[in-house]
This record gives C-alpha cells, structure tokens and sequence, in this order.
C-alpha cells in the first residue's frame, strides 16, 4: 500500500517511530477500532477495478440474486400471528391478513428457533443463530445471514450490504448485522442519512479528503500489522490463537479500505427523488422501503437487514404507550389491541413492499425483482410477554421459491428443525456452495 508524505518523512515512518505501545493497542482505521488483544506472552484483499466488475457482471445472470432481511425487537403476539391451520388452504391470521393479495408469494414457518434462551438479550442472535459469548467457539464465528450473504457479493456493488433502521431500543436494540469477527455493523438511521449514502456523490474537496483519508489509513495499518506479526515468535499458543482473530480484524479494514479506493471514482446512481426529511422510523417506513427498493434496482446493493426496535415511536400511530411496555401486555386485552396495532402497521408496509417489488420488472430478465429477491421478515423475540426465544415469528417471500403454505414443522426438541436451517437454503438460493450455518444441520430444501 502507498504511503502519505507529511513533511520529508513518509507517514508510515514517523508512525514507527512513534509511541509503539500506544499504536500497538489502537488502531482506528477505516471507522473501525482494532485493538491488539492483551498478551499473556507480553508485558504490555487486492483491488478490483470497476471495469472488471462491470465485466464480470456482465458475463453472469443480468438478474443477480438479493436478500431483504428485516426484524423487529419484540416478536409478533402470537395468538394475532399464527394460523390456526397449515398447508395451503390455511386461513390468514389478523397480523397476516395484509399480505392477502401477495398469499402465493410467501411461506410462514412455525416452530422455527435456535433453541437459544436469553429474552432481550437474545435478541441479536435472530440473524446469526449464535450468543456472542459463544461466537468464538463457532467455525465461522458469530457472522450474520447478511454478512454471509456480504462476503459473496464482494467488490460486485458498491454497498456488499446496508444495515438500516434503529439501534437504540431495549437493551442496544435488534443488533442483526455482525461481521465474522464480531463487530457489529451500526445502521443508517434514517432515510435521509441513506439517500446521501446511495444517491449523492461527494464534492470533488470531499472526494480528495477521501483518497488522502484511504492513504493515511492504509499507511497505518501497514504500520500496526508490521508490529503484529513481529510478535508472532514471542508468543505462546494461547497468545497465538489471539493475535490471529486480531489480524482476521484487520483483514476485514483491508477489505473495506479497498472497496472505498474501488468506489471513489464511480458515479453514483441518479433517482428522481427528493432528498428525503426523518420523522422518525414510522412515519419513514414507507420511504425507507423504497429506498430500499431503489438500492436493489439500481445495483447499489444485494443485501440489506432493516432493524425494528425500541425507538419505533408508535405514538406517531395514535398509540400513547411505549412500544416495549405494550410487548409486557401482562395478557391485558386493551394492551394486546394497541400492541397488535402497531404489529399489523409494520406488515402492513412488509406487504407494501413486496408489492413494489414484484411490480418491479427485471431487465432483460424473466420476472420482477421479488422474483429474485429473498425479503424474510421476522424476529429474535418469539414472545415478549413471556421472554422467550423459541417459536420464532418468521415469513419468506419472494426468491423463486415454492411459496403459499403454513409450515408446521416438529414442535419437539429431538425432531426439532433449526432457523439455521432455513439459512442454509437461503444461502443456497443466493448462490453459496454451502451446507452449515451456525447451528444447522442440514437444509430445507425438501420443503421450500
């Protein structure tokens, strides 16, 4: 990597030559912090062209694969969102009765869980079907749906993937995106931050700011993993197995640091849309989706997660309480009206989004974007009132699948079905090689 020049000596070296210790145990690159982890032992990608992409675009399907995740903080109430029955001929339930003119453009699975307790604190394991206290211990760690999904788009897009909504409710919120070395991926909180983000290109002072930004960045990480590996010898194993999550890190800064060079010089997409104003995640729901739509369309991205959580205001809906407090109803009928309220507005707009999507049609392509696009929509909560984790409130739509039935799967612990399962298939459907995710084992392939 180049270095920067400041005065007659480069960066990189006046970066060696200064405070060791204190480079040795932070390094902000690229908007994320690397700390060198404590050592027992010790007292203290390539580029990829734009062309290129275009190219290799071009040589495969002109109507790529996507996946939509989105999740809310605390569940659905189950008795307003399961059907009474399953199959086909299953009657839709209030909380899915919006979706009724999409009924054959969507599966809703029942006894779909990772067999995880916790209440809010299990929350964030919706896409990952991992604790993060556990996350080590996991071949792939404590990754995400999407960031997997991520990780295999690559350089393809400008955003490999978007992470949208609140992350201020109970307990930090829904927290759903995790990269593979556990670091959270913070959400664009509103429509306003993310059409700058898709559709405004920088001022050419904003652009340069950038590049010398990329420079310094890449200079001190050459630096700070120069020092790392010098380590390597001095090292006992347990030390060892440290310093390497530590450089899993950095390859993850190196990683976003090559896509920012990558990005630079292409223009951003031009929509005829006005630059929206936040009012508040209800209120912007709708625009939120389709902005989320619009970054599909035009290629921005191929994965996105939309969180749900605590902030969602549902005064703005007429309802006076909180929406956290409402998800304790304490089995209250005039609390679990006001709560189904505001669950129905939010698939009310899930519905509304699909729509979009199918009537979205592909270029030179079979089919309309939902075709090609999987939107799963559920939960880390399965009950609120009750805390648990279990029976996970969870519809797939769109994607090419087999869709237009109640799933009842084995309700019992030693025929139980994991959600990871579910992964599994979904990560096939996007074009992965894979048969595991988190806990699965095995696929659902057979059913969907």
């Amino acid at each position: 990597m180049s270095s920067l020049s400041h005065g007659s000596r480069p960066l990189h070296q006046r970066a060696a030559t200064a405070n060791r210790h204190h480079r040795r145990t932070l390094l902000r690159a690229a908007g994320l912090s690397i700390a060198l982890p404590r050592l027992e032992s010790l007292t203290a990608g390539t580029p990829v062209s734009p062309a290129a992409v275009s190219r290799s675009a071009a040589r495969h399907s002109p109507a790529p694969r996507r996946l939509v995740c989105i999740g809310n903080e605390f569940g659905m109430y189950p008795q307003a969102f399961w059907p009474q029955d399953s199959g086909r001929d299953y009657k839709l339930s209030p909380l899915l009765e919006p979706l009724a003119d999409m009924r054959d453009q969507f599966t809703v699975f029942r006894h779909l869980d990772h067999g995880l307790k916790g209440g809010h604190f299990a929350v964030h394991t919706f896409l990952t079907g991992v604790n993060a206290a556990d996350a080590r211990t996991m071949p792939d760690g404590g990754i995400s749906l999407d960031q997997r999904a991520a990780e295999f788009v690559g350089a393809q897009t400008r955003f490999p993937s978007l992470t949208v909504g609140s992350d201020n409710g109970v307990h930090g919120g829904p927290q759903m995106s995790w990269t593979r070395t556990g670091t959270l991926v913070p959400p664009v909180p509103g429509p306003r931050e993310l059409f700058t983000k898709l559709f405004v290109d920088d001022t050419a002072q904003a652009k340069q700011r950038a590049r010398d930004r990329i420079a310094m960045e890449s200079s001190i990480l050459d630096a700070v993993l120069g020092d790392a590996k010098a380590l390597q010898r001095r090292l006992n194993t347990n030390d060892g197995r440290k310093l390497d999550e530590y450089f899993s890190s950095v390859r993850d800064v190196e990683k976003k640091l090559s896509l920012d060079r990558q990005w630079q010089e292409v223009a951003k997409p031009t929509v005829d849309l006005p630059m929206p104003v936040n009012e508040g995640l209800v209120k912007d729901l709708p625009l939120v989706y389709d902005l989320i739509a619009l970054a599909l369309q035009t290629d921005s991205t191929r994965v996105v997660a939309l969180e749900i959580g605590g902030s969602f205001a549902i005064r703005d809906l007429g309802i006076k309480k909180g929406y956290h407090s409402l998800s304790h109803h304490g089995k209250v009928p005039a609390s679990i009206k006001l709560l189904v309220q505001a669950e129905r507005y939010q698939m009310e707009q899930y519905a509304r989004f699909l729509k979009k999507l199918k009537g979205i049609k592909e270029h030179d392509a079979d089919g309309s974007l939902l075709d090609h696009t999987m939107v799963m929509c559920g939960s880390g909560m399965g009950n609120a009132n009750s805390h648990t984790n279990n029976d996970l409130p969870i519809v797939l739509a769109g994607g090419g699948f087999d869709h237009g039935r109640h799933l009842v799967l084995p309700a019992e612990q030693r025929k139980r079905v994991p959600l990871s399962n579910l992964f599994v298939t979904m990560l096939q459907n996007f074009g992965l090689e894979t048969d595991r995710f988190a806990g699965s084992n095995g696929s659902l392939n057979g059913l969907i």
